[in-house]
């Protein structure tokens, strides 16, 4: 069994920056396409941004220009730089990728979520 492991949540003031991390919890388990979604309390789960295993990111509108989603392959870990962060911000952020066994079967996985609160 593998699960996506996400770190780096927390509390910021406005304006201020967090770093999240995501990896999965076995190393022979390789991620592909890879992204961060976010859900408000009462809201539906939103696609934040995603990068496809050649390094192609896309960006919701709300986030263009203050986060940048990026990878390691090396370490196989996938990050969500966030930046300017704003009180609409705060959600719980998850991480979502293909995972690759080593026998080439691909699964999609979800992480298990991280608090991001932004204070005003």
């Amino acid at each position: 069994q593998v699960q996506l492991v996400e770190s780096g949540g927390g509390l910021v003031q406005a304006g201020g920056s967090l770093r999240l991390s995501c990896a999965p919890s076995r190393s022979t388990f390789r991620i592909q396409d890879m992204g961060w979604y976010r859900q408000a309390p009462g809201k539906q789960r939103d696609l934040v941004a995603s990068i496809s295993s050649s390094g192609s990111a896309n960006y919701a509108d709300s986030v263009k220009g203050r986060f940048t989603i990026s990878r390691d392959n090396a370490k196989n870990t996938g990050y969500l730089q966030m930046d300017s962060l704003k009180a609409e911000d705060t959600a719980v952020y998850y991480c979502n990728a293909g995972l690759r066994s080593t026998i080439g079967f691909v699964n999609n996985y979800w992480g298990q979520g991280t608090q991001v609160t932004v204070s005003s």
